[in-house]
């Protein structure tokens, strides 16, 4: 009788507790675990990869926390092992600070990368106690883990370092796991969580460069051959690395911003002794977004449209008309009213330019940096309730860049 494939989903950038301009989704992030702890049950998937970023921010909140746990637990039964490794968001200290106790649950988590190869390697055995599969579990590779750095070097200098260790890095760890094999037919996947040379981003999307200087983009020959299956994470569009079938980002689940409202989706992976055969499931809608631009005519009409249909998106209004209206949030709260759609963000592109370009201000110079905020806050129409939270992020970022500055001298 002829073994089932071993079947592995792929997933990654769960940015649990993220925002949408200042709106909680926790409902849409409970629905997506819901979904996938479903999907690993219906699916029968063995083994469940997790490619970095599960949370947004290094200190997730509780209920953030304890939708991640309760899935851990919820698909215990269904699913034999769960390798999950840290992004740039996360923390990789608290991410692993329960892996010993998440290990009983076959749950393995990586947050940092390790000088001993072995603590990246892991075998993975079925029921019957054989090994299935080794994965190389490697991290996000920080920059001050992977590079030296020296007093003159140029920015060139550090490219090149940054390239040659994240390089020598996996090549060690995928050296150990092929010494692994009990058997040749033994599958390797290995994880990243990087910006691959000829990755795809979308404008506003919150991904990252991740390293010094014009440096964001590893190229495939850092990645050695042996690997059967590489599952990327950090871009949040679904993509292949270099065309190539088996290796792959899977993107995030929920859209991060208006401008990625479809197609999202994680990776199935059968393997067949070492060969990998890739399926994309897609993942459902659980809120819409709707972008809307142009002129109020065009705005008008496409909202009264979405009402006629019973649709209750959230809405990104982008106002381009030639007349100055200072009464836009007011006119467009009157259309959504009673419809059940929701205005998450107003752009009023000719406020902004007035409030930009006015006559009695001779220069953006001229301005405090905290005058050039309140002004795009009040001319983007950011909701009072919003703005609180937008300025201590804008206030903590000027006082990082200050002090970075201040270093520098």
């Amino acid at each position: 009788m002829n073994k089932p494939p071993l079947r592995v989903l792929h997933t990654s950038d769960w940015h649990i507790g993220r925002t949408l301009y200042g709106r909680k989704r926790y409902e849409s992030f409970a629905a997506f675990l819901l979904w996938l702890g479903e999907t690993i049950r219906e699916e029968r998937v063995d083994v469940l990869v997790v490619a970095g970023d599960v949370f947004d921010t290094s200190a997730p909140s509780n209920r953030s926390q304890e939708l991640y746990y309760r899935f851990l637990c919820r698909i215990r039964e269904h699913c034999r092992h769960v390798v999950i490794v840290a992004g740039n968001h996360d923390s990789p200290s608290f991410l692993a600070a329960p892996k010993e106790l998440l290990r009983a649950l076959n749950v393995h988590v990586i947050g940092a990368m390790s000088d001993d190869p072995a603590e990246e390697t892991l075998v993975l055995r079925g029921r019957d106690g054989e090994p299935e599969l080794i994965v190389c579990a490697v991290p996000y590779l920080r920059d001050r883990d992977i590079r030296t750095s020296e007093a003159g070097e140029s920015l060139e200098d550090k490219e090149a370092k940054l390239l040659e260790g994240i390089r020598r890095h996996y090549a060690a760890v995928c050296a150990l796991a092929a010494s692994e094999r009990s058997r040749p037919d033994l599958p390797l996947l290995a994880t990243g969580h990087l910006f691959a040379a000829g990755g795809l981003t979308q404008e506003g999307d919150g991904v990252r460069q991740l390293y010094v200087g014009s440096l964001a983009r590893v190229g495939a020959d850092c990645f050695p051959d042996c690997i059967d299956y590489l599952a990327l994470g950090h871009l949040h569009i679904p993509q292949k690395l270099g065309g190539s079938e088996t290796r792959r980002y899977s993107g995030s689940p929920l859209p991060m911003n208006f401008g990625e409202r479809t197609g999202k989706s994680v990776c199935l992976v059968d393997f067949t002794g070492r060969k990998a055969a890739v399926r994309c499931l897609p993942v459902p809608c659980f809120q819409a977004l709707e972008r809307v631009e142009g002129d109020w005519g065009r705005i008008e009409s496409r909202l009264k449209a979405l009402a006629g249909a019973d649709a209750k998106p959230w809405l990104e209004i982008v106002y381009t008309g030639a007349e100055v209206m200072s009464d836009l949030r007011d006119r467009l709260e009157k259309l959504v009213d009673g419809t059940g759609m929701e205005l998450i963000r107003v752009k009023n592109a000719r406020l902004i330019e007035r409030a930009l370009h006015r006559e009695d201000a001779d220069s953006l110079d001229a301005l405090d940096v905290h005058e050039v905020f309140e002004r795009c806050l009040a001319a983007h129409e950011v909701p009072e309730e919003q703005r609180p939270e937008l300025r201590r992020a804008y206030q903590e970022t000027v006082a990082s860049l200050l002090e970075a500055d201040a270093r520098a001298e």
